[in-house]
């Protein structure tokens, strides 16, 4: 790619952009420097990006004057934690962070929803920067202001809307993530053809073949299509008072699962590629798209059930929900491939019927 593509998340003051290319070292300097208020950035990564993209990244913005410090803190979903929050914020402080310094979020979603939140509550919020490096948090978490932590109740449950400066997305580094965590990644931008674009959902179908290949054209279509999906709605909606919920399209379900299996035990797309064909069996759907839908899943390698699970566990998980209104769970279901659409009103029974269909 000879420069890079940009999407626009218009939110008038909050504003800002999400540029996509295929290397990084192209343009970080340019366009980190003109963001930042005084030249001094604090890194945050966790274990396993810090051993390869990170002295790039650090050596760029030495080199062109800006001052870097990095924090380094354990991977996985349980860095999401009070604990972690509360270390994390003691080592800034420690660090002499100043409110008119920026946080860079440098690696995949349990970085980005924690130095997010971070951003958001340290001096009152200070600005912060994604470079998301799993295909998950380039399609998902990096954009549209969401960041929080888990708690043991549930996903997410504490958090805040707090919108970056800059998302920067650069292809090279999902060259060598895991197959198990590429994979999942693609549960979500299944989801953006399925709530929103048939036309996108039909590409992935003829497409599942480079995508698992990683063959950088279809990345780059994949990810820039989900970006700008996303952007659109949460250009909408940004703080999830309507329209955004579509973007839940198998997340009732698929939290719920996380919780219950117990966080990392299920990677996250892997729950919400199950919970999107749980949504699809209440949706009224066609039985074919269904099928579509389901054989997509399949054929990127994602699953459709789970084991070993306790169904009134997990529907006690889901009325922990997040979305939960009077005691009622909110689903966000599918009228059609690509028309999704949000209900207040399915009974329990239903949903207990169709968790014992596919989860027995």
């Amino acid at each position: 790619m000879k420069k890079y593509k940009d999407i626009n998340i218009d939110l008038k003051d909050r504003s800002y952009k999400i540029l996509i290319n295929d290397n990084i070292e192209d343009i970080l300097f340019n366009v980190v420097s003109k963001i930042i208020t005084r030249p001094k950035v604090f890194i945050i990564t966790d274990e396993n990006v810090a051993g390869f993209v990170l002295p790039t990244i650090r050596k760029i913005l030495d080199d062109g004057g800006i001052e870097t410090q990095v924090v380094i803190i354990p991977s996985g979903e349980k860095s999401k934690s009070f604990s972690q929050l509360e270390n994390l914020i003691k080592e800034l402080l420690n660090l002499k962070i100043e409110r008119q310094d920026t946080l860079i979020a440098l690696g995949g979603g349990v970085i980005g929803d924690l130095v997010g939140f971070t951003a958001s509550i340290i001096f009152r919020g200070i600005d912060f920067i994604q470079i998301p490096t799993t295909l998950l948090s380039q399609v998902d978490s990096s954009v549209g202001g969401k960041t929080g932590i888990n708690h043991p109740n549930g996903k997410n449950l504490i958090g805040a809307f707090h919108q970056p400066k800059l998302v920067l997305i650069d292809t090279a580094t999902l060259g060598t993530l895991p197959e198990r965590e590429f994979i999942s990644g693609l549960a979500e931008v299944i989801k953006y053809g399925a709530i929103a674009d048939e036309k996108f959902f039909s590409w992935l179908e003829n497409n599942v073949k480079n995508l698992l290949q990683r063959e950088p054209t279809a990345l780059i279509q994949a990810i820039l299509t989900s970006c700008k999906t996303k952007a659109e709605i949460v250009g909408e909606d940004e703080l999830e008072m309507g329209k955004r919920a579509l973007l839940n399209f198998g997340h009732t379900f698929g939290h719920a699962i996380e919780n219950v299996k117990g966080y990392g035990e299920i990677f996250h797309g892997e729950a919400i590629a199950i919970g999107m064909l749980l949504a699809a069996d209440i949706s009224a759907i066609h039985t074919d798209e269904k099928a579509r839908l389901e054989r997509l899943i399949r054929n990127i390698g994602l699953p459709h059930t789970v084991n070993s699970i306790e169904i009134d566990s997990l529907l006690d998980a889901m009325l922990l929900d997040k979305k939960v209104q009077d005691k009622k769970l909110r689903f966000i279901l599918l009228r059609s491939l690509g028309d999704a659409v949000i209900n207040n009103n399915i009974k329990n029974e239903d949903v207990r019927n169709v968790l014992n269909k596919r989860l027995n």
